[in-house]
């Protein structure tokens, strides 16, 4: 084989090493730039992997181009290459697409509690890969903040079902469960726990019928009642009165605290009722019987 200068090869050959010398000096260049600026250390090592990262692609193109010989092959490179990258980078182009399906559908905004994979917290932001939540509950009870923030990739949306505690109507029903002794008057204590409540669902029922209102137009559903009901159960070591309301999905642990005081001061005044626990007999056999 002749390697003469009139040779289509070696000039290719030359003139893709000239490119690639070019190219790898621009971006060394650039990459001791970012490293003189009075930056933090995290963000100069995503500059430089940037520019790094766009040098690549530059001096892939080139070189297609001056293999290519024809924009009609140049053309096939570039699809295949374009399918190469989209499989490559298949994770990346779902959490875009979940972000259009953000904007576009918004099954959650900012401000909403929702949970998705798993996770529960308030939307403090929707990014174009990921959104990120303030968490809420995990070892915290009541669904009250932990102080974490938890960035999921928009593509769950596609993979996960997402549970959205405020959009629409803000209230979730939450229940108290209180166990009275057998001997105690439950008919009473009955009365006592919808009086403790009743205040508090008197202030919120206008609001619910609003809401719920505004809602029914778009979704087929129908709450007949909103007052607060007590459920009553024989359990092994009493009788079980089950407080369930209706309450705004960001105040259920502060709504339970004053509800549960609101109910164990009123029980103390009764004589005829006794808060129940788990309890044991031992028998003992009577020697010779």
């Amino acid at each position: 084989m002749s390697f003469s200068l009139d040779n289509p090869t070696l000039q290719r050959l030359i003139k893709s090493a000239l490119d690639f010398l070019l190219i790898y000096l621009s971006a060394y260049g650039l990459s001791k730039l970012v490293s003189s600026l009075k930056i933090n250390e995290k963000t100069k090592h995503r500059y430089r992997k940037i520019i790094y990262y766009v040098a690549t692609i530059i001096g892939f193109v080139i070189l297609a181009t001056i293999w290519s010989g024809t924009t009609r092959s140049l053309t096939t490179i570039i699809g295949v290459a374009s399918a190469g990258v989209a499989i490559a980078l298949q994770q990346v182009l779902l959490n875009i697409a979940g972000w259009f399906f953000l904007i576009i559908r918004r099954p959650f905004d900012i401000g909403d509690r929702i949970e998705i994979g798993g996770v529960q917290g308030d939307v403090i932001d929707i990014g174009l890969f990921q959104s990120s939540l303030l968490e809420i509950g995990n070892w915290v009870d009541a669904d009250q903040s932990t102080g974490r923030i938890v960035h999921c990739p928009n593509g769950l949306i596609f993979k996960e079902p997402i549970f959205n505690y405020t959009k629409g109507f803000e209230f979730i029903w939450n229940e108290i469960k209180i166990l009275l002794t057998f001997e105690s008057n439950w008919k009473k204590g009955k009365e006592i726990i919808l009086n403790s409540v009743a205040k508090e669902q008197q202030q919120l029922e206008g609001v619910m019928k609003g809401k719920l209102k505004r809602m029914s137009r778009k979704y087929l559903i129908h709450y007949t009642k909103f007052t607060p009901i007590v459920y009553t159960k024989i359990a092994d070591s009493g009788v079980e009165l089950t407080l369930r309301y209706l309450v705004d999905t960001k105040e259920r642990r502060s709504s339970q605290h004053r509800i549960s005081e609101e109910i164990l001061g009123a029980i103390e005044k009764e004589k005829d009722i006794e808060l129940a626990y788990p309890t044991y007999r031992i028998y003992q056999r009577e020697k010779g019987s």
